[in-house]
């Protein structure tokens, strides 16, 4: 079977939540989120996982987090660093936010030589949506892929999220708009942008299945990036917006795997108790052991 490894982005602080969420347990056992997408790609087939954190946050890390996992599945660590740039470049003094999802996965360049499925650490996505990356790449697979959720099962009810709004046409994405402030509320669903919502759209979650090949398109594209924005204290280099350019520029194609799973999200603090139950619940009715590791 085909190496598969499972990247997992865990160096945001999440400054609407208010500390290092990804430590936050949410499990009858304490387990976190994380803990629940390591589970669900072990079983799904990936027999690595890189862990992208902050030089500070590793031994907190391992001793909260990764540890557990030792007798389970391969670990290694990827460091995401504001002076890790190209030759030349050099971070401004005044930036203290990280560069971006796009920054994050390259920084685990150097230990990725497998397909891979890149996550957020502060998401739970259901096995479902593991398992469909999984058999893409077990398969002859060899390019890029997106998992695609209902809009309306990734809302927070205690505030705005941003999620990257989708067009898909035959199983392919063809376009993503990244919108904020995207609120309901008992009858309607608002957004900051122009955008008219119904809650059935497909949205990323940043859940992506890459090959190395993602690496060579990552360094050029920070380089153009930090080119025309390295020098605003707040600009991303995001994922998305490297994935709309390989799609308008026709240099990839990427298949859209819809997942029906309700996403479960700690964005804000509030969101928490929620998160807890529906978990509670996924392992009151056996869909996880009261205690994963």
């Amino acid at each position: 079977m085909r190496d598969l490894t499972l990247l997992v982005m865990a160096a945001g602080m999440g400054s609407r939540y208010g500390g290092l969420k990804q430590l936050d347990p949410v499990g009858p056992n304490g387990e976190t989120i994380i803990d629940y997408s390591v589970y669900d790609a072990i079983q799904a087939g990936f027999n690595k996982a890189v862990f992208i954190i902050r030089e500070e946050f590793k031994s907190d890390f391992e001793n909260q987090i990764t540890n557990k996992y030792n007798d389970s599945i391969a670990i290694e660590f990827a460091i995401q660093d504001l002076n890790d740039l190209p030759s030349g470049y050099s971070c401004p003094d005044f930036r203290v936010k990280p560069w971006g999802t796009g920054q994050a996965i390259l920084s685990a360049s150097d230990i990725i030589d497998e397909p891979f499925a890149a996550i957020n650490g502060d998401d739970f996505y259901g096995r479902e949506s593991f398992q469909l990356i999984a058999d893409c790449y077990h398969s002859d697979f060899s390019g890029f892929s997106m998992v695609a959720f209902q809009l309306d099962n990734t809302l927070s009810d205690y505030g705005g999220v941003s999620r990257g709004v989708c067009t898909v046409s035959d199983n392919h994405l063809v376009n993503i708009v990244e919108t904020h402030e995207i609120i309901k509320t008992e009858n309607t669903i608002s957004s900051k942008g122009a955008l008219t919502l119904d809650g059935s759209e497909p949205v990323s979650m940043n859940m992506w299945g890459f090959t190395p090949k993602l690496f060579s398109y990552l360094e050029a594209g920070f380089i153009s990036f930090l080119d025309e924005y390295g020098y605003q204290e707040k600009s991303e280099y995001l994922i998305p917006s490297v994935i709309n350019e390989l799609i308008k520029t026709e240099q990839e194609t990427l298949r859209a795997l819809q997942s029906n799973a309700s996403w479960f999200g700690v964005t804000y603090k509030e969101d928490k108790p929620f998160v807890e139950s529906q978990i509670l619940k996924l392992v009151e009715s056996e869909n996880y052991p009261s205690k994963l590791f």
